[in-house]
């Protein structure tokens, strides 16, 4: 960022956003988790605007933000009592909760289905826009929809700057990108289908994230479920997703003494993305680049990372396989999503 870009949108900015949005164009902003590409959720042909700028399936549900005062009966058919019970607990903050969709709200941001997800973002810049947002609303109350400000798969945006090269042509066209610093969490939020509890099904763990499986089992007093086949689909569940241009290998322990030793690489130069210490010799075509061994931590600087790294001319990306632990599953969960977009035979090469 440069010096002469200021690190936080200014109320007119802001302003200015929400106002954007009211008048059904889009607009990227900060939330604590990845930054958001917005539209009113209440306008399908501005959420059409998200699905066409990202690159993204129709199917493929989006999130609905809403400011700290917004009511979660407008947009849920019914919300239980469990939801009341997190949203206590874990809002504002980086948990989307799986809801029965109210009949009144439009599919357009559930992928056709009868579920919708509902956030409370904590970061200032996002609720700021919210909360002007639902005032420009006749009935005050404002909902915007909002996945990663990416192309459809690549890697999240953690940065103003991230949004800005990412869509330069909507940039061009007027998109306001309010800026908000680096993202505090750095991964997408946690989501939990809470829509088929009349059912029997769930809680649901539909995505990882900063707000781990134990931490809502913790407030609810039950078991979070693996998704099952009934399960709504879900923003950012797809096998293949969050991927660098640049092919990315996951690798184990086995892998990395490969690699560290020079054996079974692509021709070029490979970075090697590792958490745990640097050996003494390592060869001369590995580029060795230390991460942090704590998972929050990680976390936070990953996107960031891989695009930094996806712009170095790198013929491969390999990433050392995180703990196969509970605290790690975010990560992992992520990082297993954008090896998955690129099928690599180490072995003949």
């Amino acid at each position: 960022m440069s010096s002469s870009t200021p690190a936080t949108a200014s109320a007119a900015q802001i302003a200015h956003a929400a106002q954007r949005m009211l008048d059904g164009e889009l607009a990227a902003f900060p939330t604590e988790t990845v930054y958001g590409l917005g539209a009113d959720a209440e306008n399908p042909q501005a959420v059409a605007k998200i699905y066409a700028a990202k690159g993204r399936p129709s199917n493929h549900p989006v999130i609905v933000h809403i400011a700290p005062d917004g009511d979660v009966s407008y947009w849920a058919a019914h919300v239980p009592p469990e939801a009341r019970l997190l949203i206590n607990a874990f809002w504002p903050g980086p948990l989307t909760l799986i809801l029965k969709r109210a009949p009144h709200i439009v599919d357009t941001v559930s992928g056709g289905q009868d579920s919708i997800g509902i956030r409370c973002p904590s970061h200032p810049v996002a609720q700021a826009l919210l909360t002007a947002f639902a005032v420009g609303k006749p009935n005050g109350q404002g909902g915007v929809a909002a996945p990663s400000a990416n192309k459809f798969g690549q890697v999240s945006p953690t940065r103003a700057e991230h949004v800005r090269s990412e869509f330069p042509d909507e940039v061009a066209a007027g998109m306001p990108v309010l800026e908000g610093g680096a993202s505090e969490v750095g991964i997408e939020s946690t989501i939990l289908d809470l829509s088929r509890l009349d059912t029997g099904a769930g809680p649901v763990l539909l995505r990882p994230g900063h707000i781990s499986a134990a931490q809502l089992e913790a407030v609810l007093g039950v078991q979070v479920f693996a998704p099952d086949a009934a399960a709504p689909r879900a923003s950012g569940t797809l096998k293949a997703h969050y991927a660098p241009r640049t092919p990315l290998e996951l690798a184990s322990d086995a892998r990395m003494q490969e690699v560290v030793l020079g054996r079974n690489l692509p021709e070029g130069r490979v970075v090697l993305v590792a958490y745990g210490p640097q050996p003494a010799a390592v060869d001369a075509r590995v580029q060795w680049q230390a991460v942090p061994a704590d998972p929050a931590r990680y976390a936070q600087a990953l996107y960031g990372l891989l695009r930094d790294l996806d712009g170095q001319g790198y013929a491969r990306i390999i990433v050392q396989a995180p703990p196969a632990t509970d605290d790690w599953h975010a990560v992992n969960d992520r990082i297993g999503r954008a090896a998955a977009a690129f099928t690599l035979d180490t072995t003949g090469l």
